[in-house]
């Protein structure tokens, strides 16, 4: 293994001190030195392959130019794009992300917190897992800044970039209603998370404003946690399907929720609209590829990315000012509910 190349070394090749070196590599003002040392120091530096000791610099300006980003899945096309978007943005104002995913455990959540603490990032952005208040309030303890992402907890006030989960449910049950259905199901994940919560509050009250009483098999819970969650989807459709009144529309609370469901109505012969209408949560493009292309909720993942991070980089800068933001949905029309033309 190559010997690392330190300030010392290009010193000795130019023939300079060690802190004229460190004060041109830094990128300090030069002042009184000469152009042709600037240059014969930087070219010195890229010929023996120098690269600054990131964890000293952090350490002598309190400050890693990094952030930290802890998201549920990375494979999941929500939270992928969602990175990027934040990696993008973060790129613009020289930081870099430094991103993991929790898999919605608490205990991997931890585990990833305190690695990018190790790595002394600037702030975090997150994607809270269940469970995981101690965390955020342990991260308050510490003054590290912070931004909650598509989630948060009611009962923590902080920064949070979230979308209005209710109004999105809401108008996407109200959709189905104006369209003349009226045994509407619901697949959902069994999860004590707001933003779960608050979709599930919007399909009751969505079906209670318009005066239809939602059926206790229409609304189905599956674990996020299940070691076989495409059966247990399947399951959950499957059961509404076989009501002694089947329903005639289904919201699905997700996009992995929606695919794997698609994938089971298609395997039974069913043809989406006639047979059942759906309307899902985000847009996918395994979902575009279907015959039918879905109605669904969009969340604004670009001024959702954007917006945390310029939050949190104000908080870096500390401007400690609390901000908290629910962003309006908007129900995307394609091919998946007939219309009243239709009926």
């Amino acid at each position: 293994m190559k010997k690392k190349v330190s300030l010392k070394d290009i010193a000795e090749k130019v023939g300079v001190s060690i802190a004229l070196v460190s004060y041109v590599l830094n990128g300090k003002r030069q002042g009184n030195i000469g152009k042709e040392v600037t240059e014969k120091i930087k070219q010195a530096a890229l010929q023996l392959n120098y690269r600054p000791n990131q964890i000293a610099k952090s350490l002598r300006t309190n400050k890693s130019n990094t952030i930290g980003l802890i998201v549920a899945d990375i494979s999941n096309p929500f939270f992928s794009n969602l990175a990027r978007i934040i990696e993008d943005e973060a790129d613009r104002h020289g930081y870099t992300v430094i991103f993991g995913s929790s898999d919605e455990k608490a205990e991997r959540s931890w585990k990833l917190m305190n690695a990018l603490l190790d790595r002394q990032v600037d702030g975090f952005i997150i994607t809270p897992a269940s469970n995981t208040e101690s965390q955020i309030l342990y991260l308050q303890e510490l003054d590290i800044p912070f931004v909650l992402v598509d989630r948060y907890f009611p009962g923590i006030k902080t920064n949070y970039v979230s979308l209005d989960n209710f109004k999105a449910s809401y108008m996407a049950v109200e959709h189905f209603i104006k369209n003349g259905y009226k045994r509407i199901g619901m697949v959902t994940y069994q999860s004590n998370l707001l933003n779960l919560e608050e979709r599930k509050r919007g399909y009751l009250e969505a079906m209670k404003a318009h005066h239809i009483t939602a059926k206790k098999g229409w609304l189905k819970q599956v674990a996020a946690d299940d070691g076989n969650i495409k059966s247990a989807i399947e399951k959950a459709v499957q059961e509404l399907l076989s009501l002694p009144e089947p329903v005639e529309a289904i919201l699905f609370a997700s996009n992995i929720l929606a695919v794997n469901g698609l994938k089971y109505i298609h395997s039974l012969k069913l043809i989406v609209p006639d047979d059942i209408a759906v309307i899902n949560f985000d847009e996918t493009e395994a979902a575009d590829l279907f015959y039918a292309p879905p109605t669904y909720i969009k969340q604004p993942l670009v001024e959702m990315g954007q917006t945390a991070t310029k939050i949190l980089l104000e908080n870096i800068a500390r401007n400690n000012k609390i901000t908290q933001i629910n962003m309006e949905p908007e129900l995307v029309i394609r091919q998946s509910v007939l219309s009243m033309a239709g009926e």
